[in-house]
């Protein structure tokens, strides 16, 4: 997956054909979160 930014020990990733609603994902460590494009709400994590 493509990293976009680290910050903080954060990696911001996202696929360009990943499945739908557009989101991000966020790891820290063993944590990941899905973060919706649009709104900002966390989908999953």
């Amino acid at each position: 997956m493509p990293t976009i930014s680290t910050f903080y020990g954060i990696l911001i990733q996202m696929f360009w054909n990943d499945h739908v609603p557009p989101h991000f994902h966020a790891l820290y460590a063993e944590h990941e979160a899905l973060i919706d494009i649009r709104t900002l709400d966390t989908l999953e994590g």
